[in-house]
C-alpha cells in the first residue's frame, strides 16, 4: 500500500467508506427508540462513521504568567497578578499554540467524520461522540464517531450536518421546525500566577474565605470559552446553539523555584441550530418521543 501524504481519507478509512457506498447491510450506533424517532422524523440511517487524527501538542510560544518579583505592570511582592487567556494579546501570552492545535486536532477529526459521511451518501450525522485520548510522547488521538442519516427527500443539503445530540432529541428538533447544523465549540486556557494574596486566602488558618484570584482565574476563562463558543455558532450563520457539555480543567506548574502558576482550561460543545420555518406554532408536536415513565 503506498503512504498516505495526509490529504483526504486514511487509506483504510476510503476503503471502509467503499464498501459501505457499495451497499449491504449498514451499521449504526443509534438504539432502537433512537433509530425509530429518526425514522418517524424523515430519517434512515446509513453508516457508522468516524474521523480521527493523531497529533503531538507541545508548548511552543509558551512564555509564562508575566509575573515578574521585580515589580512593572505585571506585579511584583505584594501585589497582584493578571489573569492571561489565551485569547488576550499581551506579551506573556503563551497559550494560543496549544488551544489551536486543539482546535485542529477536532477539527480534523470533524472533517474527515464528515467526508465519510459524504461519500456514503448521508445528509448529516447524529449523535456524535467527540473524544481526546492521550497517547505516549506527547501525542494526542481526536476522534470522533457518529450515525450518518438520510432525508427521505428528493431535495438534499448543500452540506452534511452535524451534531453531537442523541437521536431522540434531533427527532424532536425536527419534528419543531429546527435543525441541526453543526457541532460548535469553544476552547480557552488561561494562567494566573499564584500571588501573594492568593496564598495568603490559601494558607493554613485563613478559615473558610474565597480565594479571588482562582474564582478570577476560572471565571474569565469560561467567559473567554464561551465568547468563542459563541464565534463559532456565528460563523455558521445558525439561529442559535443547544450546549451539550461544559468542562473545566485545572493544574498548577512551577517554573521556577518560588514562583506557582494555575493553569485552568474551559471547553463548551453543542450544537448549532437553524429555524425552517416561519410560524409561532411548531409544524408539529413532540409527545411521541417523551418517555412515558
Amino acid at each position: 500500500m503506498a503512504d498516505w501524504d495526509g490529504r483526504g481519507l486514511p487509506p483504510v478509512a476510503a476503503e471502509r467508506v467503499r464498501r459501505a457506498a457499495a451497499g449491504g447491510a449498514w451499521t449504526s450506533l443509534l438504539s432502537a427508540p433512537a433509530a425509530a424517532g429518526l425514522t418517524d422524523a424523515g430519517f434512515d440511517p446509513v453508516g457508522e462513521v468516524m474521523g480521527s487524527i493523531v497529533e503531538r501538542i507541545g508548548w511552543q510560544g509558551y512564555r509564562g504568567c508575566g509575573w515578574s518579583p521585580f515589580g512593572g505592570a505585571y506585579g511584583g511582592y505584594g501585589g497582584t497578578a493578571p489573569t492571561i487567556t489565551s485569547s488576550d494579546r499581551a506579551a506573556f501570552s503563551g497559550f494560543a499554540p496549544y488551544v489551536a492545535a486543539l482546535e485542529h486536532g477536532y477539527g480534523t477529526a470533524m472533517s474527515r467524520l464528515v467526508q465519510e459521511a459524504a461519500a456514503i451518501g448521508a445528509d448529516g450525522v447524529v449523535g456524535i461522540r467527540l473524544v481526546q485520548d492521550r497517547m505516549e510522547g506527547g501525542a494526542r488521538e481526536f476522534t470522533a464517531l457518529g450515525t450518518g442519516v438520510r432525508a427521505r427527500s428528493g431535495t438534499r443539503p448543500s452540506r452534511v450536518f452535524t451534531t453531537a445530540l442523541p437521536a431522540t432529541d434531533v427527532a424532536k428538533l425536527v419534528r419543531a421546525g429546527w435543525m441541526p447544523t453543526d457541532l460548535v465549540y469553544g476552547i480557552s486556557v488561561a494562567i494566573r500566577h499564584v500571588d501573594w494574596s492568593t496564598r495568603q486566602q490559601m494558607s493554613w488558618g485563613a478559615g473558610n474565605v474565597e480565594v479571588t484570584g482562582h474564582t478570577e482565574l476560572v471565571t474569565r476563562v469560561r467567559e473567554d470559552a464561551r465568547h468563542r463558543f459563541t464565534a463559532h455558532v456565528r460563523g455558521t450563520g445558525a439561529d442559535g446553539a443547544i450546549v451539550d457539555d461544559m468542562a473545566l480543567a485545572t493544574w498548577e506548574v512551577e517554573p521556577a523555584e518560588n514562583h506557582r502558576d494555575l493553569v485552568a482550561e474551559s471547553t463548551v460543545f453543542g450544537t448549532a441550530v437553524a429555524r425552517f420555518h416561519s410560524g409561532r406554532a411548531a409544524p408539529s408536536r413532540t409527545l411521541t418521543y417523551l418517555p412515558l415513565r
